[in-house]
Protein backbone atom coordinates (compact mmCIF):
# COMPACT_ATOMS: atom_id res chain seq x y z
CA UNK A 1 0.00 0.00 0.00
CA UNK A 2 1.81 3.51 -0.88
CA UNK A 3 0.78 6.19 1.13
CA UNK A 4 0.99 9.20 -0.08
CA UNK A 5 -1.06 12.04 1.45
CA UNK A 6 1.27 14.29 3.12
CA UNK A 7 4.63 11.67 2.18
CA UNK A 8 7.16 15.20 2.00
CA UNK A 9 6.07 16.64 5.26
CA UNK A 10 5.80 13.02 7.28
CA UNK A 11 9.78 12.40 5.71
CA UNK A 12 10.82 15.71 6.76
CA UNK A 13 9.15 14.97 10.37
CA UNK A 14 10.64 11.98 10.39
CA UNK A 15 14.44 13.42 9.63
CA UNK A 16 13.85 16.29 12.46
CA UNK A 17 12.72 13.36 14.73
CA UNK A 18 15.95 11.66 14.81
CA UNK A 19 17.86 14.48 14.58
CA UNK A 20 16.53 15.76 17.97
CA UNK A 21 16.21 12.24 19.35
CA UNK A 22 20.33 11.70 18.36
CA UNK A 23 20.94 15.19 20.41
CA UNK A 24 19.09 13.81 23.36
CA UNK A 25 21.50 11.56 23.99
CA UNK A 26 24.10 14.05 24.42
CA UNK A 27 22.24 16.22 26.39
CA UNK A 28 21.14 13.69 29.09
CA UNK A 29 25.10 13.17 29.70
CA UNK A 30 25.69 16.50 29.97
CA UNK A 31 22.41 17.29 32.38
CA UNK A 32 23.43 13.84 34.50
CA UNK A 33 26.16 16.07 35.64
CA UNK A 34 24.64 18.28 37.28
CA UNK A 35 21.35 16.67 38.62
CA UNK A 36 20.59 13.24 39.68
CA UNK A 37 19.04 11.26 36.22
CA UNK A 38 15.12 10.87 37.30
CA UNK A 39 15.17 14.58 38.65
CA UNK A 40 16.48 14.76 34.95
CA UNK A 41 13.45 12.98 33.43
CA UNK A 42 10.82 14.30 35.64
CA UNK A 43 12.00 17.84 34.59
CA UNK A 44 11.67 17.42 30.82
CA UNK A 45 8.02 15.79 31.69
CA UNK A 46 7.05 18.44 33.56
CA UNK A 47 8.47 21.28 30.88
CA UNK A 48 6.86 19.18 28.70
CA UNK A 49 3.43 19.07 30.58
CA UNK A 50 2.67 22.48 31.37
CA UNK A 51 3.73 23.53 28.05
CA UNK A 52 0.65 20.99 26.61
CA UNK A 53 -1.98 22.76 29.07
CA UNK A 54 -1.62 25.93 27.13
CA UNK A 55 -3.08 24.29 24.09
CA UNK A 56 -5.38 21.78 26.04
CA UNK A 57 -8.49 22.56 24.65
CA UNK A 58 -7.56 22.22 21.12
CA UNK A 59 -6.13 19.01 21.94
CA UNK A 60 -8.78 17.20 23.70
CA UNK A 61 -11.62 17.43 21.42
CA UNK A 62 -11.27 13.79 19.98
CA UNK A 63 -13.50 11.09 19.23
CA UNK A 64 -12.17 8.87 21.88
CA UNK A 65 -12.94 5.44 21.59
CA UNK A 66 -14.30 3.13 24.36
CA UNK A 67 -11.54 0.99 26.25
CA UNK A 68 -8.45 2.89 24.38
CA UNK A 69 -7.42 4.13 27.70
CA UNK A 70 -5.77 0.84 28.40
CA UNK A 71 -3.38 1.34 24.59
CA UNK A 72 -3.32 5.05 25.55
CA UNK A 73 -1.76 4.06 29.31
CA UNK A 74 0.37 1.00 28.09
CA UNK A 75 2.30 3.39 25.43
CA UNK A 76 2.55 5.95 28.34
CA UNK A 77 4.02 3.80 30.29
CA UNK A 78 6.91 1.85 27.77
CA UNK A 79 7.61 5.49 26.53
CA UNK A 80 8.31 7.52 28.66
CA UNK A 81 7.69 5.73 31.32
CA UNK A 82 9.94 2.85 31.63
CA UNK A 83 11.89 3.49 28.49
CA UNK A 84 14.05 6.75 30.42
CA UNK A 85 14.32 4.37 33.78
CA UNK A 86 16.57 2.09 31.66
CA UNK A 87 17.75 4.51 29.29
CA UNK A 88 18.83 7.22 32.08
CA UNK A 89 20.40 3.98 34.09
CA UNK A 90 21.86 3.18 30.68
CA UNK A 91 23.95 6.52 29.88
CA UNK A 92 25.46 6.56 34.10
CA UNK A 93 27.95 3.34 32.37
CA UNK A 94 28.20 3.75 28.82
CA UNK A 95 28.77 6.27 25.99
CA UNK A 96 26.24 8.29 24.43
CA UNK A 97 27.57 6.71 21.23
CA UNK A 98 27.51 2.95 22.46
CA UNK A 99 23.79 3.87 23.30
CA UNK A 100 23.02 5.08 19.87
CA UNK A 101 24.40 2.07 18.26
CA UNK A 102 21.71 -0.16 20.50
CA UNK A 103 19.08 1.81 18.79
CA UNK A 104 19.61 0.15 15.62
CA UNK A 105 18.36 -2.69 17.06
CA UNK A 106 14.77 -0.89 17.47
CA UNK A 107 13.57 -1.50 13.94
CA UNK A 108 14.45 -5.32 13.39
CA UNK A 109 12.68 -5.19 17.19
CA UNK A 110 9.35 -3.46 15.84
CA UNK A 111 9.78 -5.81 11.86
CA UNK A 112 9.35 -8.95 14.96
CA UNK A 113 6.39 -8.10 17.13
CA UNK A 114 4.78 -6.28 14.23
CA UNK A 115 4.90 -9.87 12.65
CA UNK A 116 2.54 -11.58 15.76
CA UNK A 117 0.81 -8.46 16.73
CA UNK A 118 -0.22 -6.77 13.37
CA UNK A 119 0.21 -9.74 10.89
CA UNK A 120 2.49 -7.92 8.97
CA UNK A 121 5.25 -10.46 6.81
CA UNK A 122 8.68 -11.34 8.27
CA UNK A 123 11.22 -12.42 5.73
CA UNK A 124 14.21 -14.47 5.81
CA UNK A 125 15.82 -11.61 5.14
CA UNK A 126 14.92 -9.57 7.74
CA UNK A 127 15.35 -12.25 10.12
CA UNK A 128 18.86 -13.00 8.95
CA UNK A 129 19.61 -8.90 9.44
CA UNK A 130 18.20 -8.93 12.80
CA UNK A 131 20.96 -11.59 13.81
CA UNK A 132 23.81 -9.84 12.33
CA UNK A 133 22.82 -6.96 14.51
CA UNK A 134 22.33 -8.55 17.38
CA UNK A 135 25.95 -10.22 17.30
CA UNK A 136 26.91 -6.67 16.10
CA UNK A 137 25.41 -5.33 19.45
CA UNK A 138 26.53 -8.06 21.78
CA UNK A 139 30.82 -7.17 20.42
CA UNK A 140 30.36 -3.51 20.71
CA UNK A 141 29.35 -4.30 24.21
CA UNK A 142 32.02 -7.38 24.50
CA UNK A 143 34.63 -5.46 23.55
CA UNK A 144 34.09 -1.97 24.86
CA UNK A 145 36.53 -0.16 27.53
CA UNK A 146 35.64 1.36 31.07
CA UNK A 147 36.51 5.18 30.67
CA UNK A 148 35.49 8.18 32.59
CA UNK A 149 32.57 8.82 30.99
CA UNK A 150 31.73 4.48 30.66
CA UNK A 151 32.31 2.35 33.62
CA UNK A 152 30.33 -0.16 32.90
CA UNK A 153 29.33 -0.15 29.15
CA UNK A 154 28.19 -3.93 29.19
CA UNK A 155 26.00 -3.30 31.73
CA UNK A 156 25.14 -0.05 30.11
CA UNK A 157 24.31 -1.21 27.17
CA UNK A 158 22.09 -4.27 28.29
CA UNK A 159 20.10 -1.32 29.91
CA UNK A 160 19.89 0.36 26.77
CA UNK A 161 18.78 -2.68 24.77
CA UNK A 162 15.97 -3.52 27.53
CA UNK A 163 14.66 0.37 26.57
CA UNK A 164 14.36 -0.47 23.41
CA UNK A 165 12.23 -3.09 24.31
CA UNK A 166 10.10 -0.91 25.88
CA UNK A 167 10.62 1.51 22.82
CA UNK A 168 9.20 -1.38 20.61
CA UNK A 169 6.10 -1.73 23.06
CA UNK A 170 5.33 2.16 22.07
CA UNK A 171 5.59 2.11 18.39
CA UNK A 172 3.44 -0.81 17.90
CA UNK A 173 0.83 0.70 20.16
CA UNK A 174 1.13 4.27 18.62
CA UNK A 175 0.90 2.71 14.76
CA UNK A 176 -2.71 1.20 16.26
CA UNK A 177 -3.42 4.55 18.17
CA UNK A 178 -2.61 6.86 15.26
CA UNK A 179 -5.36 5.72 13.38
CA UNK A 180 -7.65 7.35 14.94
CA UNK A 181 -6.70 10.49 17.41
CA UNK A 182 -4.16 13.19 16.31
CA UNK A 183 -0.18 12.73 16.85
CA UNK A 184 0.24 15.57 18.86
CA UNK A 185 -3.01 14.88 21.19
CA UNK A 186 -0.89 11.18 21.70
CA UNK A 187 1.70 13.13 22.48
CA UNK A 188 0.45 15.20 25.25
CA UNK A 189 -0.75 11.84 26.58
CA UNK A 190 3.07 10.86 26.25
CA UNK A 191 4.05 14.17 28.65
CA UNK A 192 1.21 13.68 31.09
CA UNK A 193 1.78 9.83 31.70
CA UNK A 194 5.56 10.34 32.08
CA UNK A 195 4.92 13.45 34.71
CA UNK A 196 2.38 11.27 36.68
CA UNK A 197 5.11 8.07 36.65
CA UNK A 198 8.11 9.92 37.54
CA UNK A 199 6.82 12.10 40.65
CA UNK A 200 6.71 9.16 42.68
CA UNK A 201 10.18 8.48 41.63
CA UNK A 202 11.94 11.35 42.51
CA UNK A 203 11.30 10.35 46.97
CA UNK A 204 13.15 6.67 45.91
CA UNK A 205 16.33 6.34 48.17
CA UNK A 206 17.99 5.91 45.34
CA UNK A 207 17.35 9.54 44.08
CA UNK A 208 19.36 12.56 45.09
CA UNK A 209 17.00 15.44 45.03
CA UNK A 210 19.04 18.63 43.74
CA UNK A 211 20.06 21.21 46.49
CA UNK A 212 21.79 23.97 43.60
CA UNK A 213 20.18 24.48 40.58
CA UNK A 214 23.05 25.23 38.05
CA UNK A 215 21.74 27.47 35.50
CA UNK A 216 23.13 25.20 32.35
CA UNK A 217 21.53 22.12 33.95
CA UNK A 218 18.18 23.60 33.93
CA UNK A 219 18.36 24.82 30.55
CA UNK A 220 19.58 21.17 29.36
CA UNK A 221 16.10 20.22 30.90
CA UNK A 222 14.33 22.76 28.89
CA UNK A 223 15.68 21.89 25.78
CA UNK A 224 14.89 18.61 26.78
CA UNK A 225 11.21 19.43 27.27
CA UNK A 226 10.80 21.08 24.51
CA UNK A 227 12.60 20.29 21.98
CA UNK A 228 13.02 16.46 22.56
CA UNK A 229 9.22 15.50 24.42
CA UNK A 230 7.52 17.92 22.62
CA UNK A 231 8.81 18.48 19.42
CA UNK A 232 10.81 15.12 18.46
CA UNK A 233 8.39 12.71 19.74
CA UNK A 234 4.90 14.99 18.09
CA UNK A 235 7.26 15.23 14.74
CA UNK A 236 7.72 10.95 14.69
CA UNK A 237 3.73 10.49 15.74
CA UNK A 238 3.29 12.80 12.82
CA UNK A 239 5.40 10.61 10.73
CA UNK A 240 4.07 7.20 11.59
CA UNK A 241 0.66 8.47 11.39
CA UNK A 242 1.35 8.83 7.50
CA UNK A 243 3.82 6.30 6.38
CA UNK A 244 4.44 2.48 7.04
CA UNK A 245 5.03 1.44 10.39
CA UNK A 246 8.19 -0.33 8.54
CA UNK A 247 9.68 2.95 6.92
CA UNK A 248 9.33 4.87 9.92
CA UNK A 249 10.65 2.72 12.23
CA UNK A 250 13.57 2.48 9.69
CA UNK A 251 14.68 5.65 10.25
CA UNK A 252 15.95 5.00 13.54
CA UNK A 253 18.41 3.61 12.02
CA UNK A 254 19.87 7.14 11.61
CA UNK A 255 19.98 7.75 15.04
CA UNK A 256 23.62 5.53 15.56
CA UNK A 257 25.44 7.81 13.51
CA UNK A 258 24.30 11.09 14.41
CA UNK A 259 24.77 10.10 17.39
CA UNK A 260 28.65 9.18 17.01
CA UNK A 261 29.03 12.19 15.09
CA UNK A 262 27.78 14.05 17.87
CA UNK A 263 29.52 12.30 20.63
CA UNK A 264 32.91 13.05 19.33
CA UNK A 265 32.34 16.33 18.27
CA UNK A 266 30.76 17.71 21.60
CA UNK A 267 31.73 15.30 24.56
CA UNK A 268 35.12 13.95 22.68
CA UNK A 269 34.24 10.20 23.01
CA UNK A 270 35.91 7.52 21.08
CA UNK A 271 35.15 3.87 20.07
CA UNK A 272 38.45 1.60 19.54
CA UNK A 273 38.64 -0.56 16.15
CA UNK A 274 36.76 -3.82 17.34
CA UNK A 275 33.80 -1.75 18.48
CA UNK A 276 34.22 0.14 14.72
CA UNK A 277 34.03 -3.25 13.20
CA UNK A 278 30.76 -4.08 15.39
CA UNK A 279 29.08 -1.03 14.62
CA UNK A 280 29.48 -1.96 10.99
CA UNK A 281 27.89 -5.44 11.19
CA UNK A 282 24.96 -3.61 13.40
CA UNK A 283 25.02 -1.03 10.17
CA UNK A 284 25.15 -4.43 8.23
CA UNK A 285 22.72 -6.00 9.75
CA UNK A 286 19.88 -3.16 9.63
CA UNK A 287 20.62 -3.22 5.70
CA UNK A 288 20.27 -6.73 5.19
CA UNK A 289 16.62 -6.87 7.27
CA UNK A 290 15.04 -3.96 4.72
CA UNK A 291 13.42 -6.60 2.67
CA UNK A 292 13.55 -4.81 -0.64
CA UNK A 293 9.91 -6.44 -1.58
CA UNK A 294 8.95 -5.27 1.66
CA UNK A 295 9.73 -1.73 0.68
CA UNK A 296 7.99 -1.68 -2.48
CA UNK A 297 5.02 -3.12 -1.09
CA UNK A 298 4.64 -0.31 1.65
Amino acid sequence: MVITEGKTKALLALWGSVLLWSSSFIALKFAFRHFDPMVVIFGRMLVASVCFLTVFRSLRKIDYQPGDWKLLAFMGICEPGFYFVFEAMALTYTDASQAGMICALLPLMVAVAARFTLGEPLTKRTVSGFGLAIVGAVTLSAVAESTETASNPMLGNFLEFMAMICACGYMITLKKLTLRYNPWFLTMVQAFVGTIFYFPLLFLPTTTLPTEYDPSGLATIVYLGLFVTILAYGLYNYGMSKTPAAQASAFINLIPVITLILGMILLGERLNWMQYVASALVVVGVYVSQDKSARQEA
